[in-house]
């Protein structure tokens, strides 16, 4: 039953951006096939329509030169005057569909109504085609012998033509090209013979062919629209989420900034009631006015002491995130000694990592050369290491420490430990701003994860690079290197020029 219920409120669910996107699409491509005069999408009707359109007005006159051909050709078989009213005939029919093809490219594209311009298309289409099978009659004056293969030719020249400039509207095609197909087709049979009986049966089989390429054309057309049409919408779609995209960003840059704003001044406006506790409390846990009568009092002032430094250390690795984000933490650099910020950062730890039974090991290279860098910031960053190695290395454990060069000629500074180690799916989450893996959780020593985010950004500011390998039950190691160019025997001496003068004062 638990289980039917949560399928049942799963079902109930609402739908994703995504699947609202879809449904919406979908139902939009329905109403489209609805309002469509050809069953695909009413904007793709207007496309074709246009390429109809277009394909009459551009071929109209080599229609005309066509027809004024086959005119002249028939001439010599049929008076000039009939061949010349038939020619007529045609060319004011032709007329009539590119009078209404420059009409249908003037219209307002926002009033396109697929079925009246498809209907009045049509109706022309239609008499250009009963004006075209008026070639039939010429059977009426000449020898019907020698002109069944003249008409046989010039129908299928007119159905030729019409089905590859009609193509993309499919009706049109049919009314253009079948009057010519039944009324010569039927001319032929009446003649009678056998050769007749075969232009007839070519005439029609010339009818399905170029219907059935007619057709193939119309599809492809009509892939090449969809396409196009699915490549428009894609790019708008990639243009509606880079907007959305870049407007989420500027809110949370601002979000950000206000964020950092936010802490840097808390952080200051705690500071100061901070340090009263973390004095008054010093001062009642030394006893220096007196002994307490309560001996408990003591303790007390201990644990508030300890307490404030903890929230103290805490408001400062706030202060410094939040300078760092703010771009305001400026690096006092100098030259300095990584052996001697390590040896000061080892003794300080050391009682630490006694209380709790580790061996901290720490190993040097040789004449390892000064470093430029910023001592405090640095000094900061070994700390931060080696407190993360002790807090999470169980009792009996061994914390390393080692200052040495790097491959490409700048320092490094290792510190390894065998603790239980961090699982792969949590190493970004503990690189991230306030991010505690699970066994940060479940520790007594709980801090709040900035430990290594501040390592990070100090790292980047020296031009640095910081590294963590981990494997649950092997421990962790992480790297904080420095690079070559930092390096006090890689610098370039600074010469200082001198004036010409001092120098020939000096020689005389």
């Amino acid at each position: 039953m638990p289980s039917q219920s949560i399928s049942e409120a799963d079902s109930r669910a609402p739908m994703g951006v995504d699947g609202k996107r879809n449904a919406q699409k979908a139902v939009s491509e329905a109403r489209q096939r609805l309002t469509s005069s050809s069953g695909t999408r009413a904007d793709f009707d207007f496309e074709l329509m246009q390429d109809y359109a277009a394909a009459r007005v551009g071929a109209a006159l080599p229609m005309a030169a066509i027809v004024s051909i086959l005119a002249i050709v028939a001439s010599l078989w049929v008076p000039v005057t009939i061949a010349a009213l038939w020619a007529g005939l045609v060319i004011a029919s032709l007329l009539i569909v590119v009078h209404l093809a420059r009409r249908f490219t003037l219209a307002d594209p926002t009033k396109f109504n697929a079925g009246r311009w498809t209907t009045s298309f049509v109706a022309a289409e239609t008499v250009s085609g009963i004006a075209l099978s008026l070639l039939a009659l010429f059977s009426l004056f000449a020898e019907p012998a020698d002109l069944a293969p003249v008409m046989f030719a010039m129908a299928l020249v007119g159905i030729a033509s019409n089905a590859i400039a009609t193509h993309t509207l499919p009706p049109a095609t049919l009314v253009s090209t079948l009057p010519v197909t039944m009324s010569v087709s039927a001319a032929l049979i009446a003649l009678g013979g056998t050769l007749n009986y075969t232009l007839a049966a070519v005439t029609i089989c010339g009818e399905i062919f170029f219907l059935f390429l007619a057709r193939q054309l119309h599809g492809s057309e009509l892939e090449t629209i969809t396409h196009q049409s699915e490549k428009d919408t894609l790019i708008y779609e990639l243009e509606e989420a880079r907007n959305m995209s870049d407007e989420a960003r500027r809110h949370a840059e601002q979000a950000n900034i206000a964020k950092s704003q936010f802490l840097a001044t808390m952080s200051h406006e705690l500071r100061t009631p901070l340090n009263a506790i973390i004095g008054f409390s010093e001062v009642l846990k030394s006893e220096l006015l007196g002994a307490h009568q309560v001996p408990q009092y003591k303790e007390y002032a201990g644990d508030i002491h300890s307490s404030g430094q903890h929230l103290l250390n805490l408001i400062n690795e706030l202060l410094d995130l939040s300078r760092i984000e703010a771009g305001k933490y400026e690096l006092n650099e100098e030259a300095v000694s990584l052996v001697d910020i390590a040896e000061d950062c080892r003794r300080m730890m050391e009682l630490r990592a006694k209380s709790k039974g580790i061996e901290l090991v720490f190993s040097y290279g040789d004449h390892l050369p000064k470093l430029w860098g910023d001592e405090r910031a640095i000094r900061q960053v070994m700390l931060n290491l080696l407190s993360n190695a002790i807090k999470f290395t169980p009792q009996q454990g061994k914390v390393t420490l080692v200052v040495q060069r790097s491959r490409d000629g700048g320092q490094m500074i290792s510190v390894k430990d065998n603790g239980p180690g961090i699982p792969q799916n949590e190493i970004e989450t503990v690189l991230s701003s306030f991010g505690q893996g699970s066994l940060a959780q479940k520790t007594a020593e709980q801090g709040a994860g900035l430990g290594l985010p501040i390592v990070q950004k100090i790292m980047d500011l020296h031009q640095g690079r910081f590294d963590l390998y981990s494997k649950l039950r092997f421990g962790t190691e992480v790297f904080a290197t420095f690079p070559r160019a930092r390096v006090m025997d890689a610098l370039a001496p600074v010469v200082e020029k001198r004036n010409r003068l001092e120098i020939y004062s000096e020689a005389g």
